[in-house]
């Protein structure tokens, strides 16, 4: 019942903010005094289950729009209809890419609102008499955080420093490292006080907390190049723990309500995930048979895997993700240790469906390098995370990472919203490409 009842009030909670450019605040002056919402459990509640919300509801969530943004740039999808401009200057790529791109507009505003609302909580949740109520309320927010920091950092060559007017702007890199800072925080919170129960009460299920915030932090270590980092948090990780997104009839699964369901934004590539040459999957890999399914008619390949219904619930990271992590560390670190990165590499290989939590196996026989050098590994396990991540928005990520050529993708990084340079004279250049 609680857990409903603060659902319920997030909405009304929400008007404290409304979507513009991070050089604002993003309040209503019309709502809720934020006094009475801030300095209460209540409120900073209301307010913590919204950035779920933000994060994955619909096609303004920053979710959606990661997806898109990686799904059309890496050719992991294609388009339906050309009539979805901003999905067509993606599809199309190069300079077809502005400023005035919905897709990136949203991702850039919706992504600085969580990081916004974020800071309010984690900055008053502290002063709460429950500490152990507040401790939840500083995780949860701090996750949410880390993602929407990661997020900007993936896509631009700078962001935002902080939210007001006029900001400056850091790399990307450093935007990483202030996701790590900002999950760090939050677990000696966590270390020094307990999640109550009650908060946990009152939080949309399906999400765990501390396993989520090991496995966020060594995907942004890894690529921030913090190879030691990022295999400590790794493996802080409960690889038999599933941390999702849940949706239901009210609150739709955005991949199935805006792609799947309608047919009319992007389907698969094709069958083998808009994949070629020494990438293309071996025909008996169980996955693409999870993320795809097969169709009478074009697109002979459907949306299969974590779009694949209206209620279906999407991992907040896999834990084939964690297991790559440390293949690519072991290759990648001062002191390479093919071996274990090859270990790691075959955890993936060869694990059937059955033995995954979200059921997502190859269920190959295990690969043999000869040499067994990190050369000869890291191509490797960039095709089975392209694999085994498919349409998690981590793409372009790994194609700039791994040294793709820049022939396979339609664009590096993204130029700056509109809204963002009409406002900020502090804002960067457009990349090239």
């Amino acid at each position: 019942m609680k857990r409903n009842y603060i659902y319920k009030i997030t909405c009304t909670l929400l008007v404290l903010v409304m979507i513009a450019s991070c050089k604002k605040e993003y309040r209503n002056p019309s709502g809720a005094n934020s006094d009475d919402v801030l300095t209460t459990a209540k409120g900073l509640t209301g307010v913590t289950v919204g950035l779920q919300r933000v994060y994955t509801v619909g096609r303004l969530g920053v979710y959606f729009n990661s997806v898109s943004t990686t799904g059309f740039s890496t050719n992991e999808i294609m388009l339906m209809n050309s009539g979805n401009i901003p999905e067509l200057q993606l599809f199309t790529g190069g300079n077809s890419v502005d400023g005035t791109n919905n897709i990136l507009t949203n991702l850039w505003t919706y992504s600085n609102k969580i990081i916004f609302d974020a800071d309010n909580v984690i900055n008053n949740a502290a002063n709460l008499s429950d500490q152990n109520y507040a401790s939840g309320l500083i995780a949860y927010a701090s996750l949410y955080k880390a993602l929407a920091l990661g997020n900007l950092s993936q896509y631009w060559e700078n962001i935002p420093s902080g939210i007001g007017k006029n900001v400056s702007f850091i790399s990307r890199v450093e935007g990483f490292n202030k996701a790590i800072a900002v999950i760090d925080n939050a677990l000696a919170v966590i270390a020094a006080k307990n999640i109550s129960s009650a908060f946990l009460a009152n939080m949309p299920a399906g999400i765990d907390i501390v396993n989520s915030l090991y496995a966020i932090k060594a995907r942004y270590a890894l690529f921030a190049g913090n190879y030691p980092v990022a295999l400590a948090a790794a493996n802080s990780v409960d690889l038999t723990k599933k941390s999702t997104f849940n949706f239901d009839a009210q609150t739709l699964n955005p991949i199935f309500e805006i792609a799947t369901s309608t047919n009319n934004v992007f389907q698969p590539t094709n069958a083998n995930l808009g994949l070629t040459g020494a990438n293309t999957p071996d025909p008996a890999d169980k996955r693409l048979a999870f993320y795809t399914v097969p169709n009478a008619t074009a697109p002979t390949a459907r949306l299969g895997g974590f779009g694949l219904t209206s209620t279906t619930a999407i991992p907040l990271y896999l834990p084939g993700e964690i297991t790559l992590i440390k293949a690519e560390v072991y290759a990648r670190q001062a002191a390479p240790d093919p071996v274990n990165a090859l270990a790691e590499l075959n955890k993936v290989v060869t694990k059937q469906p059955a033995a995954d939590p979200f059921g997502v196996g190859a269920g190959l026989p295990p690969v043999v390098v000869v040499p067994l050098t990190p050369a000869n590994i890291l191509p490797l396990i960039y095709k089975h995370r392209c694999i085994e991540l498919y349409l998690s928005g981590l793409k372009l990520e790994d194609m700039r990472r791994f040294g793709q050529p820049n022939a396979d993708r339609k664009r590096n990084f993204f130029p700056y919203p509109f809204v963002e340079r009409d406002n900020n004279p502090n804002t960067p250049a457009d990349p090239a490409f």
